[in-house]
């Protein structure tokens, strides 16, 4: 255990996110997700929901800056258009923990092409349907040149 690490985040997990540079990718996906055969790196977050898992990553990680998308998530059916519960539970979490970036619905196959270049996946225990989402890793500013 460690002070203000939130406890879903086991060793494995926080070294592939320390390990990541500005731009590296990683997907967290829903228990019906393929992700032994499409990962580079395999993270098992068994018997944990996305949600949770997604708030404790980006309590520590943060989110690109540099580009105008950086959080993209899965479409319903491969509709960008349509959208779950599950993925305004996304956006909410989003919101949260990095303001004005906003989550952008990718259809199937860009989807999934995006989640098989990511750096890793975690592949959570989540039971609904395309809950998933990709995060862009960005940089965290040294004081003195905090973007504004």
């Amino acid at each position: 255990m460690l002070i203000g690490i939130p406890v879903l985040l086991g060793p494995q997990l926080l070294a592939t996110l320390r390990a990541m540079g500005h731009g590296d990718e990683i997907a967290l996906v829903d228990g019906n997700y393929p992700a032994k055969e499409q990962a580079h790196r395999l993270i098992r977050a068994d018997g944990h929901h996305l949600a949770p898992m997604l708030d404790a990553i980006l309590s520590v990680s943060p989110v690109d800056d540099a580009v105008p998308d950086a959080l993209f998530r899965a479409s319903v059916k491969g509709d960008p258009l349509l959208a779950d519960p599950v993925h305004h539970e996304m956006e909410a979490i989003c919101a949260e923990r990095a303001p004005g970036r906003k989550v952008v619905a990718l259809a199937g196959a860009d989807f999934y092409q995006r989640v098989r270049s990511a750096h890793a996946i975690v592949a959570t225990s989540e039971p609904r349907l395309y809950a998933n989402i990709i995060i862009r890793k960005g940089v965290i500013y040294p004081p003195e040149t905090r973007k504004s």
